[in-house]
């Protein structure tokens, strides 16, 4: 009983293997942009004028248009984005968060890498007269904001006016918003930010405020002392080309905008969201499956399975819950794994299957010295004894042959109950034990003749 049912689990589990393809095959062929509906994440941003904010909005459109939803958390800026991301870990209310390369990570969080952004920011520095700046020593005793507190441009200026500090430069922190109208009304000199370049907010302030970028001369000598950070270039007429601004090329100081995540989202989430992110950023896989990662934060394994795989895990797509529970390529191992032991059943089971045949015919070819050459279990159960039959030695070897059959015809039946026989090729052993049936109810029945 034991058998046949442990039989009916492992039939069940094909049945339901089975559908499980079937339906991603039927997915697969059907829909040709599978859905994101699985993905419902919070992402922590920054300023809702500044370029994380946009970034996530994008983002979140994206998914939203393939039926999935972002929450957009504005913040202060990435210092802020850490440390509200490490707070939910327990709590689950943020899932990521998009922070800029070489800022510190707090003792004890458990942070992973989901993606480096292609486009990479860049510590600006605007003022009405920051063209008149040539060195450093200019800066002594200006005004500076270094944008709000919990924001990576306030983390990041410090660190480099620290390296300032003999030139009495007094800093105050405000909100990217004032801090431009601070600059354009003269109460601040200069005023620092960490944006895309590209951005509408940096345009703007050129533009239309007229204000000026300050050229960094010693971008390569600060950028040495920052972590994950490097020089970079605005050119001459970036913003203007008509008009000159800026009117001649500015050194600035790059860093790299990363999504990070605190192991709450699920395996599916993840990879949908690297999905609507390589649409917004199309270099996105290259990147990260080509540069070398130097954050000291290990990819997330969907993530690191999306990017080794230049795409998400197929499955995944369209039966996302398969790869919350294990990865795709978890499955793979497990259905080679299983496929093998299917093999190795089968090929157990047909040397069983030899060996008893073997056996049988080895009995059988005994009955030869007692009946003859060629004889049949009919024939013998119709059989009159003969003188010979008669001999204590041939009643011996007669019921030897009995034993030896009735031996092979319990084996026959207890590994026909077996689990390791495949479902469906029970048969095989019942026709050994027909065979086997038939040459004890002849050879009974002429040991029985024999006593009579």
């Amino acid at each position: 009983m034991r058998s046949h049912k442990a039989q009916w689990r492992t039939a069940q589990a094909a049945v339901i293997f089975a559908a499980l393809v079937g339906v991603f095959m039927i997915a697969a062929t059907s829909n040709p942009e599978p859905s994101l509906s699985h993905v419902n994440v919070a992402i922590v941003s920054g300023d809702p004028a500044g370029n994380y904010y946009a970034v996530v909005a994008r983002l979140a459109a994206e998914v939203q248009r393939r039926h999935g939803r972002v929450r957009n958390i504005a913040s202060a800026g990435s210092m802020e984005n850490i440390a509200q991301l490490d707070a939910s870990r327990a709590s689950c209310d943020a899932q990521f968060a998009l922070v800029q390369d070489g800022l510190p990570w707090p003792q004890g969080a458990s942070f992973q890498l989901v993606a480096r952004l292609p486009n990479p920011e860049s510590f600006i520095i605007l003022g009405r007269d920051a063209d008149r700046i040539h060195s450093v020593s200019d800066l002594r005793g200006l005004r500076v904001g270094i944008g709000p507190v919990g924001s990576g441009t306030n983390h990041v200026a410090r660190e480099i006016l620290a390296e300032l500090a003999e030139l009495d430069i007094v800093t105050s922190s405000q909100g990217m918003q004032e801090q431009l109208a601070m600059l354009a009304r003269g109460d601040l000199d200069l005023g620092a930010m960490i944006i895309d370049p590209d951005a509408a907010l940096i345009s703007k302030a050129v533009r239309e405020l007229k204000l000026q970028i300050v050229d960094f001369g010693v971008a390569a000598a600060l950028a040495h002392r920052l972590p994950s950070a490097r020089e970079g270039l605005i050119k001459a007429g970036h913003y203007d080309p008509v008009r000159g601004l800026p009117s001649r090329d500015k050194r600035v100081i790059e860093v790299d905008p990363l999504l990070i995540g605190n192991g709450c989202a699920r395996g599916s989430s993840t990879q949908g969201l690297i999905t609507a992110l390589a649409r917004v950023y199309p270099g996105l896989v290259s990147l990260n499956r080509e540069r070398a990662n130097l954050t000291t934060l290990a990819y997330a394994q969907a993530a690191q399975s999306y990017y080794d795989n230049q795409g998400p895990d197929r499955i995944g797509e369209y039966v996302p819950w398969l790869i919350d529970i294990m990865p795709t390529a978890r499955w793979l191992q497990l259905i080679f794994v299983f496929s093998t032991l299917f093999a190795a059943q089968a090929l157990w089971h047909r040397y069983r299957l030899w060996r008893l045949d073997a056996r049988r015919v080895s009995i059988e070819s005994g009955l030869q010295s007692l009946f003859g050459q060629g004889a049949v279990p009919d024939e013998v159960a119709a059989m009159v004894p003969e003188p010979r039959h008669r001999t204590a030695a041939a009643r011996e070897e007669l019921d030897r042959l009995i034993a030896a059959f009735e031996l092979v015809a319990q084996r026959c039946r207890r590994q026909s109950e077996s689990v390791l026989v495949p479902m469906g090729q029970e048969m095989f052993y019942r026709f050994q034990e027909g065979l086997i049936g038939r040459w004890l109810a002849a050879l009974r029945t002429f040991r029985a003749r024999l006593e009579d």
